[in-house]
C-alpha cells in the first residue's frame, strides 16, 4: 500500500518551494518507485494552504491555478488515500486522548497508523510518517511509528 505516509504539510512542498522540497519531490516522482499514502483530508488541507497564499499574494492566481491542477492530478494518478472511516475516528479520539495534537493532525496520524495495520497485517512493511510538524511527528513515534521531518532534508 505505501512506503511513505506524507501529511499535508508535506504535500504542499511539492508545489511549493520551501525546506524539503527537493528531497520530496524526488521521494514522490514516479520513478523512485515509492508509493505516498495520505489522509483524504489532506486534500482540504493543501487547498486551504495554497488558497492562504493566493490571499497573500505569495501566489499569483496563475500560479494557483496551474498548483491546484498539479495537485489534483497528483491525487487521482499518485497517491494513495486513506479514507475518513468511523475507525480512524474513533481512533482518532484515542490518540487525541493520548497527545496534545490538533484535529486534522490526530486524523493524520490515525490515517496512517491504519495504513500501516494494513501492511504489517500483510506481512509488508510499515510506512515511514513524514511531516513537518515536529508535534505530530513525536506523536508519530511514541505510537511506534519511523518518522522522518523533510525540513531536515535541505
Amino acid at each position: 500500500m505505501a512506503d511513505y505516509y506524507a501529511d499535508s504539510s508535506v504535500l504542499v512542498k511539492r508545489h511549493v518551494r520551501e525546506t524539503g522540497t527537493a528531497w520530496f519531490r524526488a521521494l514522490a516522482d514516479p520513478a523512485s518507485g515509492q508509493v505516498i499514502a495520505t489522509a483524504r483530508i489532506s486534500m482540504v488541507e493543501v487547498y486551504s494552504a495554497l488558497n492562504r497564499r493566493a490571499r497573500e499574494a505569495v501566489l499569483t492566481p496563475a500560479q494557483y491555478a496551474e498548483i491546484i491542477a498539479d495537485f489534483d492530478s497528483f491525487c487521482m494518478t499518485e497517491y494513495q488515500f486513506i479514507e475518513l472511516t468511523p475507525a480512524v475516528v474513533a481512533r482518532s479520539r484515542y490518540l487525541l486522548e493520548r497527545h496534545a495534537l490538533r484535529a486534522y493532525d490526530a486524523v493524520q496520524l490515525a490515517s496512517a497508523l491504519t495504513a500501516c495495520d494494513s501492511l504489517v497485517s500483510a506481512g509488508l512493511a510499515a510506512p515511514i510518517f513524514i511531516s513537518s510538524d515536529d508535534r505530530l511527528l513525536n506523536a508519530a513515534q511514541l505510537e511506534g511509528l519511523l518518522a522522518d521531518n523533510p525540513s531536515l532534508h535541505p
